[in-house]
C-alpha cells in the first residue's frame, strides 16, 4: 500500500463491491468452475506454496509463535491436498443463491417468496492458518460474495501464494479477479479503515485471538460474525461407558490441541470419579497434558495441580486441561453455562434422558452427545469448509458455511394488484 493507506483501503473496498455485483448475479457453473480450477491450482502449484510457506515458518520464531501456532502455520503436501479437497467439497455443495426459502400465495393473488441472496462484501480478518485463506475464498465465491482477506503477518508469503492461485482461477473462469483480494499490509491502521466502510463492506468476520475479535466488534460499523473463545467441555455422566469416555476425552483434547473446538475442561460425575479419573489421567499422560483440578480431582489424581476459576474459564489451546468433579448433571450444566463460551460442549452418557436434558439446557452453538468435540467443524458436519464458527445468536451460529453467508430478500409477484 502507498503512504495514503485509507485511500488504498477504500479503493480495495470499491473494487470488491463492483466484483460482488457481478458475482452475485452469476449462475452456479462459473463459480463451481472457479473452485475446481483453484483446487487444481493448489495441487499443481504445491511446490510454490511450500516454498512460500517455508519462508513464513522460518520467520515464525521472530514473531514469538508457540509450537501450536507454528503447527497451524505449517503446510506440507498432505495439508495442501486437504485444502484442495476442501475446496472441491464446497464446489460439490448446492448453490444457495436463488434458493426459494418459502413461498405462499396471499388471498389477493400475490405470490410472496423469500429468496436467498449473497451478503455482498465480506471483510475477513484471521490468524496464521494458510488453509483458512483457501477455505474463505471458496465459501465466499460459491455463496456469491466478494471477500477482502486480511491474514496475519506471520503467514504473509503463504497467503500471497494462495490468493494468487485464486485470482488466476477467477480469471480463467471469467469471474472478477477482485472477488478475492488480500490486504497487502500488516498495518493495524488498515483494519480500522476497513471497519469504517459500511457503505462498501457488508459484514466483518474476525477469526483469531480474543483481543482481535473484541477490537473488531467494538470498531466495526457493519455487522460482525464472531466468537471470542472456545472453552469447550466434556462431561462424563454416571452412566457413561468408560472406554468410550476415555477415547472421547483424549480425542477431544489431543487430536489437535491448538484449535477452538478442542476440549479445555473435563467434568466428571462423583459416582464414577474414583475409577474414571485415574484411567483418563493415564491416557492423557501419553500426550504430556498437564492436569489442573479441584480438591476432589487431586485426591484421585495426585499429580494434578490446583485449579482456579481462571483455569476453568481458560482456552488453553495447548497441553493443559482443567478438571472438576461434580455432584450431578445439573451441577455440570451450571458449570458449563458459567465458565463456557457457548462454543462446543459434550456429554458422555448411556441415559437418553440425561442426554436430552444436557442438549436442552446447555447454551452452546453445538451440543455433542457421545462423540468428540472435534466434530464441531463445517466439513465434519457436512457443510463443506467453513469461514469460522460463530458463538453469536444473530445472524449465524455454529459453522459458517455457504448459507450462513447469505441473507434473503422478499420477491412479490403480482398481476396488477393495488392496495386499498
Amino acid at each position: 500500500m502507498t503512504v495514503d493507506v485509507e485511500r488504498d483501503c477504500r479503493a480495495m473496498a470499491e473494487r470488491a463491491r463492483a466484483a460482488s455485483r457481478v458475482l452475485g448475479e452469476l449462475p452456479g457453473r462459473p463459480k463451481v468452475d472457479c473452485l475446481r480450477r483453484a483446487a487444481e491450482g493448489m495441487r499443481v502449484g504445491s511446490d510454490a506454496l511450500l516454498r512460500a510457506n517455508a519462508l513464513d515458518v522460518a520467520a515464525a520464531p521472530s514473531f514469538g509463535l508457540t509450537d501450536a501456532q507454528v503447527d497451524r502455520l505449517r503446510l506440507d503436501t498432505s495439508r495442501i491436498e486437504s485444502m484442495a479437497s476442501a475446496i472441491e467439497q464446497v464446489a460439490g455443495l448446492s448453490d444457495p443463491v436463488g434458493e426459494v426459502i418459502e413461498s405462499r400465495v396471499r388471498p389477493n393473488g400475490l405470490r410472496v417468496s423469500r429468496v436467498r441472496v449473497p451478503l455482498g462484501v465480506v471483510f475477513f480478518i484471521y490468524e496464521s492458518r494458510p488453509n483458512v485463506t483457501a477455505d474463505a475464498a471458496a465459501i465466499c465465491i460459491q455463496s456469491g460474495n466478494a471477500v477482502i482477506l486480511r491474514g496475519g503477518k506471520e503467514a504473509v508469503h503463504s497467503n500471497r501464494a494462495i490468493v494468487a492461485v485464486w485470482r488466476e482461477a477467477a480469471r480463467a473462469s471469467h469471474i472478477p479477479e477482485d472477488s478475492v483480494q488480500l490486504v497487502p499490509t500488516a498495518d493495524r491502521e488498515a483494519v480500522g479503515h476497513f471497519l469504517r466502510m459500511p457503505e462498501w463492506i457488508d459484514v466483518a468476520i474476525p477469526r483469531g485471538g480474543e483481543a482481535l475479535i473484541r477490537r473488531v466488534a467494538e470498531e466495526a460499523r457493519m455487522p460482525v460474525i464472531k466468537h471470542f473463545a472456545g472453552n469447550c467441555h466434556v462431561y462424563v455422566d454416571a452412566s457413561a461407558d468408560f472406554g468410550q469416555a476415555v477415547d472421547i476425552v483424549v480425542n477431544s483434547k489431543c487430536q489437535r490441541m491448538g484449535v477452538c473446538n478442542a476440549c479445555e475442561s473435563l467434568l466428571v460425575h462423583e459416582a464414577v470419579a474414583d475409577a474414571f479419573l485415574p484411567a483418563v489421567a493415564q491416557a492423557l499422560a501419553k500426550y504430556a497434558v498437564e492436569l489442573r483440578g479441584d480438591g476432589a480431582t487431586r485426591a484421585r489424581v495426585p499429580e494434578a495441580n490446583e485449579a482456579t476459576d481462571a483455569d476453568y474459564a481458560a482456552e488453553y489451546l495447548g497441553p493443559v486441561l482443567s478438571i472438576r468433579v461434580v455432584r450431578d448433571l445439573d451441577e455440570a450444566i451450571d458449570h458449563i453455562n458459567r465458565f463456557g463460551t457457548g462454543h462446543t460442549d459434550a456429554i458422555v452418557t448411556r441415559e437418553i434422558e440425561a442426554a436430552e436434558r444436557f442438549a436442552r439446557r446447555v447454551d452452546s452453538a453445538a451440543v455433542v452427545v457421545n462423540a468428540s468435540t472435534r466434530f464441531h467443524d463445517g466439513g465434519e458436519l457436512g457443510l463443506g469448509a467453513e469461514i469460522g464458527i460463530s458463538t453469536d445468536k444473530f445472524h449465524a451460529r455454529g459453522p459458517c458455511g455457504l448459507r450462513e453467508l447469505t441473507t434473503y430478500k422478499y420477491v412479490v409477484l403480482g398481476n396488477g394488484q393495488i392496495r386499498t
